[in-house]
């Protein structure tokens, strides 16, 4: 397959490692936190700017997932789902894209199928050797300190189009004032 940024009009990320630095915290009564990272957010602001989708496929069922997800006002999230192929082709057949149209962003072995399925398969710093090599593009960035921003800069950057949303942000907060 040949890889190509341009084409990419879906981004779709693991979270636990991509979102997240791994860690969960467990408290009483089953009370589980997680530490996101505030820039991630911004990388979602900079997706949807580009006017590419997000969704998220995570391998664990978490509440702080689906709340940070709903923050986010990230629709299409898939929580708890160890088998990632069919949520995969359910995102691919709702927004009529083939393939080399779609990014994946991952730190994991259980990332890999949908990696070398998509156009675009990305890995964190922090991933796994393996999930590595299936990468054509490695963050500087581990998960959970901005490295999914870093995967969407990458991608508008590849398509020549990460100064244009920059400023088109900017325009948007100076007319906030």
């Amino acid at each position: 397959m040949e890889f190509d940024a341009k084409k990419v009009k879906l981004i779709i990320s693991d979270v636990d490692g991509v979102w997240t630095d791994g860690a969960i915290y467990k408290g009483k009564d089953g009370l589980e936190l997680k530490r996101f990272c505030v820039t991630d957010g911004g990388g979602v602001v900079l997706a949807r700017t580009a006017g590419l989708k997000l969704a998220l496929i995570s391998g664990r069922k978490s509440e702080a997932t689906a709340e940070r997800a709903a923050e986010l006002q990230i629709d299409d999230v898939y929580n708890g789902t160890l088998n990632k192929i069919p949520p995969y082709e359910e995102l691919k057949k709702k927004y009529n894209l083939s393939d080399n149209e779609i990014a994946y962003v991952g730190d994991d072995m259980i990332d890999i199928p949908v990696m070398e399925q998509v156009g675009l398969p990305i890995a964190t710093d922090n991933a796994s050797e393996v999930c590595k090599a299936v990468a054509v593009h490695v963050t500087e960035k581990a998960g959970g300190h901005g490295a999914f921003r870093e995967a969407v800069e990458w991608i508008l950057s590849e398509q020549g189009r990460l100064i244009e949303v920059i400023m088109i942000l900017k325009e948007k907060v100076q007319n906030q004032k």
